[in-house]
């Protein structure tokens, strides 16, 4: 007797697994031949799409798997999407995830991403964007893809790819720079210069004067991190709004450079220590960076103009000093 068809989602464990060893590990007794067979003949689909034994899979990614005689099966050791049933906390941040929404096409989803929302799982991060995927789905049949991250504290926009092609094509776009990025901050005291540009190599540590693993300038042995930056607003010199373009994409980047300049990002400790808090106001505490516009080449043609409202504790921020919105393209390209 065989079993219908299952639909299993790619846990964490298994994320970058080769497509065989995942059968390996969770349909043991299903010989390589009789897989191949299935892969060849198209009854094993990834994300609705044909895959070969060496291809890699990825957290979130569905895989059908057809039919099986029961001798070629074992239990899988995962959950599969057809007997999972969501949580009220699932179904309320999913509904707020699709409120989220600032741009959905047929091959593009941008949200704004809520300050203090993961954007993937780690040790202690049990909710994140990459596992809610399924609730951005839409009509689509494929689940949509990760293509770029943002600090759990940053807010602002991410991106989405609807389809593998998709996603492929927006990350590459991300790799060779043809993108745009603007993010605002709010940072403590005021720049030396009413724009400019900061070139500081970065490298990790796992020796940081706050403890755990953060960034630190380190022109030998670190990878080159490159910013403009241009003073929108200020507050006197108690806080100024910056507008921030990273020309590279370094961890951490954007927090490590305002603090650099002696004026780190409002509410980042982590960079900026005490500092970092003054002119906090009370009830808008909080990381004041956010991933504000994005301009990159739409997978179906054309360009992406992007924008994303502020979160409710920096526009609390902004309203308090008096600040304005930086205008659309700054001035320093």
């Amino acid at each position: 007797m065989a079993t219908g068809v299952a639909t299993v989602r790619v846990e964490a464990d298994d994320g970058d697994l080769r497509v065989d060893r995942w059968f390996r590990r969770h349909y043991p007794t299903l010989s390589h031949g009789r897989l191949e067979k299935l892969l060849r003949t198209g009854q094993v689909r990834v994300d609705g799409g044909r895959v070969k034994a060496g291809d890699r899979l990825a957290v979130g990614q569905i895989v059908r798997v057809p039919p099986l005689p029961a001798a070629e099966l074992a239990a899988p050791k995962i959950r599969t999407t057809s007997e999972h049933l969501p949580t009220p906390a699932e179904l309320r941040l999913g509904d707020d995830l699709r409120d989220a929404v600032v741009h959905r096409d047929k091959l593009v989803i941008a949200l704004n991403k809520p300050a203090g929302l993961a954007v993937q799982g780690g040790s202690g991060t049990a909710v994140h964007v990459d596992g809610m995927l399924d609730y951005l789905r839409f009509e689509a049949r494929e689940r949509p893809r990760l293509v770029h991250r943002l600090d759990k504290d940053t807010s602002g926009l991410l991106l989405l790819g609807r389809t593998v092609a998709a996603a492929a094509k927006l990350v590459d776009a991300f790799r060779q720079r043809d993108t745009i990025k603007e993010y605002w901050a709010i940072v403590v005291g005021a720049p030396p210069a009413d724009s400019g540009r900061i070139d500081l190599a970065l490298a990790k540590t796992v020796a940081g004067r706050h403890g755990g693993e953060q960034m630190v300038v380190d022109e030998k042995n670190g990878d080159r991190a490159v910013t403009d930056y241009e003073v929108a607003d200020r507050a006197g010199r108690k806080l100024t709004l910056v507008v921030l373009r990273p020309v590279t994409g370094r961890t951490h980047q954007l927090r490590v450079h305002c603090a650099e300049m002696g004026t780190p990002i409002l509410g980042d400790g982590k960079y900026g220590g005490a500092q970092a808090f003054e002119g906090m106001l009370e009830g808008a505490g909080g990381l004041h960076l956010h991933a504000a516009r994005l301009t990159l080449p739409n997978p179906a043609g054309g360009m992406l103009k992007l924008y994303a409202e502020p979160s409710p504790h920096f526009r609390a921020t902004m309203t308090s000093f008096g600040f304005d919105p930086p205008r659309e393209g700054g001035g320093f390209r």
